[in-house]
């Protein structure tokens, strides 16, 4: 990196730092602005892949030194990069263990909900960020491109489901505050809800064909209109002592079970 590319920032008064700093705590200013914070190499690397360029490379002082992050930082756009004092830097990272680079992307816009949906995943109010970027990163390891998530779900952008997802946000089309109930009309296959008090088990379906799934809230669940939309509701069974499964882990076994079907 050229010197003249440099901008180092040490005060907590600069008003780009503030920018930052907002955009990595608030939900609101992320949904506001349209923009997003990628932490680490992995992430940023998996957005290049997708043919994403980064508005801005923000890196941390100490960081700024490390090959791999002079590499990515070519891929940066005229905004070019900017460095952090490292105290600085941790406040936009939080986490234990910072990567010493982010990246600043312009949130990627699915579009329009499409007229007809041949197979999707709906997240009814999964407010948990870890659970919702594992089953982000699961459908799209399973081959689902479609996700529709509700209002009440966490914010699929932020950066904790982010870091769950591991990437698979660029695989998908993520559409946030969808009316699901109003959606089901636009499914070509059934509709799975997975629920822990169904009779029959997820092993006697048949997962061909087109079919969206349903996956609900950590603690309540579906809620009862989607569950009264859905053509087969389906348990996993547990033979243990534990009574339910974590939602992400759920969601992974409906996945890959039909996966298994279909060959």
């Amino acid at each position: 990196m050229r010197d003249r590319e440099l901008k180092l920032i040490r005060s907590r008064d600069n008003p780009r730092f503030k920018v930052l700093r907002e955009l990595a705590t608030s939900t609101r200013e992320r949904r506001k602005a349209g923009l997003a914070l990628l932490d680490g190499m992995h992430l940023i690397a998996a957005y290049r892949a997708s043919s994403g360029v980064p508005e801005q490379l923000i890196l941390s002082e100490s960081g700024a030194a490390n090959a791999e992050a002079a590499r990515l930082a070519a891929g940066a756009s005229s905004q070019g990069v900017l460095v952090l004092a490292d105290a600085l830097f941790n406040d936009i990272a939080q986490v234990a263990t910072p990567t010493g680079i982010i990246a600043l992307i312009r949130t990627p816009n699915p579009g329009p909900l499409p007229a007809t949906i041949e197979s999707c995943v709906m997240l009814d109010n999964i407010q948990d960020a870890g659970n919702l970027g594992s089953i982000l990163r699961s459908a799209a390891a399973a081959g689902i491109c479609t996700m529709l998530l509700s209002q009440g779900c966490a914010f699929a952008w932020s950066p904790k489901v982010l870091r769950a997802g591991m990437g698979a946000h660029f695989s998908l089309d993520i559409f946030d505050n969808v009316d699901l109930a109003a959606a089901v009309g636009r499914l070509s296959g059934r509709l799975i809800c997975a629920s822990g008090h169904a009779q029959k088990s997820l092993y006697q379906a048949d997962l061909r064909g087109p079919l969206a799934w349903v996956f609900g809230n950590e603690g309540a669940g579906v809620s009862a209109e989607l569950s009264a939309a859905a053509a087969e509701q389906l348990r996993i069974p547990m033979p243990g002592k534990t009574e339910s499964l974590n939602v992400a882990a759920a969601a992974a076994i409906c996945l890959f079970e039909q996966v298994r079907q279909r060959g």
